[in-house]
């Protein structure tokens, strides 16, 4: 296939980019040399002695350690820009005093009574350690803390069951926490709730090769039921870079999009049963296995998206397709958002049934990755914006024809400026890091404020531009240090990043309800694909009316009529100062 590519002199130094692509190995990757930058060690709001570049933001340099931990989402875990001796923690502050007038409900608090029936119910299982509760209490962005005192870690069902209508009995708030990787902060408390782990229910129950499906506890680990599936010949319809921490029941509870939404669509789709208990304690086993069930309400479509505020996701059965045994993966430079978007058409015209993922990052997020990961960026020289397509199927010959073809088409209209293709599966690897690793080599600079919009393609990058051109002319006192764009093109949805010294009120005063009202104003919605959790929870109105956001009210009084799970979350309560 790449022989006739490299034909063509339209995709400048294409045979340059092969061999390089070659020599990069995932096990080393190349240096290269950092851009000294400025480190200044005041964590004032004032932005008086930070140099700016040449748009006006701050030029920023790497924290040592992120508030004292790495996520663990991606393979970049490994690499350290310090030593371990100089890594640094950062206290995070607790919720209820960053939002002072945010009022607890009407729960009851913890007793000691209550500790010992759920360490006879769970022995072994109940966490009271102040410091082994430090990471469950805290969001993975450590933008938010909470106080809870009790992590329970039910195995079954039936547990979860029992913990629920005890809770229910004496009014104690639960929030339900998956593996704990959301950036909404949907599963941490906001001030003493019980935390119930689903950690320990990681069994796959039972998968049927001819159909496909699988049907799993809530806690297993999305690279692991990938892993599993691998061996039978399927693959799991969903692929996210937090794949290998985060859980199925919390993928499931927050609809989780990721990077092959456009070939396998959402989970509303490829869930075909789900096992939840209610905040009363009640079982609602709808674990069904069939792609047809047209008897009376979908009801798993009520858990689907939802947060844990409905009910607690136990088991899901989900339908996964055949593993593609044939993959192929181009990376190319493009001058702009709009030739960007012509070659997602082109895409989609050429490539049809085989194209599997169509990502794109801005320079600004390459700079990140190869600076902080100390990768290498594939191609000879710095482009505006950077395209990543995955094809995938069954017939190599016929998807490398397919493939060259499109290739042949956007080199000759010149929508590419340059490019490499990889079709060996380290090298996919290898490229594949670039575009996951950028939210790692985020977190190894400073802290971010995270914007996960969904936007009409000709809206997509505009939000980038108006949202700088805002900072810059109305707020030029703020510590901003950059605001850069990447995500999955062919869905719509934008993963826009604030990067900032530090978190305040006014750099978060001066960035909301501006980004949402922006984004309801070219008629996008405010979350595509990390829910609304705590921190979106009373900006609903920018993408949903007054009277959907009542009904769904509604329903919260219905499947909770008490509050308990995971409150202060997702839909505002009406009777709850936010």
């Amino acid at each position: 296939m790449a022989s006739k590519v490299l034909q063509n002199p339209s995709l400048k130094g294409l045979r340059h980019k092969l061999a390089l692509l070659r020599s990069l190995d995932a096990n080393s990757p190349a240096v290269r040399p950092p851009t000294q930058l400025y480190h200044n060690q005041a964590r004032t709001i004032s932005r008086k002695s930070f140099p700016t570049d040449s748009r006006g933001f701050l030029a920023c340099t790497p924290s040592l350690q992120y508030h004292g931990r790495t996520h663990p989402d991606f393979i970049f875990r490994q690499l350290s820009t310090t030593s371990a001796s100089t890594q640094s923690s950062r206290e995070v502050p607790l919720t209820s005093t960053v939002y002072p007038n945010l009022e607890r409900g009407t729960f009851s608090k913890i007793t000691p009574e209550d500790v010992i029936f759920f360490k006879e119910l769970l022995p072994q299982r109940v966490v009271t350690d102040e410091e082994d509760l430090v990471a469950h209490n805290t969001d993975w962005l450590g933008s938010l803390r909470g106080s809870s005192q009790v992590l329970l870690k039910p195995k079954t069902t039936q547990e979860v069951s029992k913990i629920m209508a005890y809770c229910n009995s004496r009014n104690l708030a639960v929030v339900p926490q998956g593996g704990n990787t959301g950036l909404v902060g949907g599963s941490v408390p906001v001030f003493d709730e019980i935390i119930l782990s689903t950690a320990l229910m990681n069994k796959i129950i039972d998968f049927d090769s001819p159909s496909g499906a699988l049907v799993c506890q809530a806690g297993c680990i999305l690279e692991k039921l990938d892993m599993y599936l691998a061996g039978h010949g399927h693959t799991m319809p969903l692929d996210l870079g937090a794949k290998g921490s985060c859980h199925i029941g919390g993928n499931v509870s927050t609809n989780a999009g990721g990077l092959r939404l456009l070939r396998y669509g959402s989970l509303r789709g490829t869930v075909l049963g789900i096992e939840a208990v209610l905040a009363d304690g009640r079982i609602i086993d709808c674990l069904s296995s069939l792609r047809k069930d047209n008897t009376g309400y979908d009801l798993k479509q009520m858990f689907i998206g939802s947060e844990g505020t409905l009910g607690i996701v136990t088991g899901v059965s989900i339908l996964c397709p055949p593993r593609p045994q044939s993959v192929n993966l181009a990376f190319f430079g493009c001058e702009s958002f709009e030739k960007v978007l012509d070659t997602y058409k082109e895409s989609k015209a050429h490539l049809v049934e085989i194209l599997s993922a169509f990502e794109c990052m801005d320079k600004e997020s390459m700079m990140y990755v190869t600076k902080y990961l100390k990768l290498k960026n594939p191609l000879s020289q710095e482009y505006p914006f950077y395209i990543l397509i995955e094809t995938s199927g069954s017939n190599a010959t016929h998807d490398e024809e397919k493939l060259n073809d499109f290739l042949q088409h956007i080199m000759e209209t010149e929508l590419v400026c340059d490019g490499t293709v990889a079709t060996d599966y380290s090298k996919i690897k290898m490229i594949w890091y670039m575009r996951e690793g950028v939210n790692e080599a985020i977190q190894r600079t400073k802290v971010q404020y995270k914007y996960d919009l969904t936007l009409p393609h000709k809206a997509y990058y505009d939000v980038i531009r108006e949202v700088r051109a805002h900072l810059r002319d109305n707020h030029p006192e703020l510590p901003i240090c950059d605001v850069i764009g990447y995500g999955h093109v062919g869905d719509g949805n934008l993963h826009m990043n604030v990067i900032v010294e530090e978190f305040s009120s006014e750099i978060k005063n001066a960035l909301e309800p501006f980004v949402f009202a922006l984004t309801s104003e070219k008629k996008g919605s405010i979350s595509a694909e990390h829910g609304l959790g705590f921190n979106k929870r009373k900006f609903i109105g920018y993408s949903k009316t007054d009277e959907a956001v009542r009904v769904m009210q509604q329903m919260k009084r219905l499947f909770d009529p008490k509050g308990i799970l995971n409150p202060y979350k997702t839909v505002p309560d009406p009777e709850v100062q936010n």
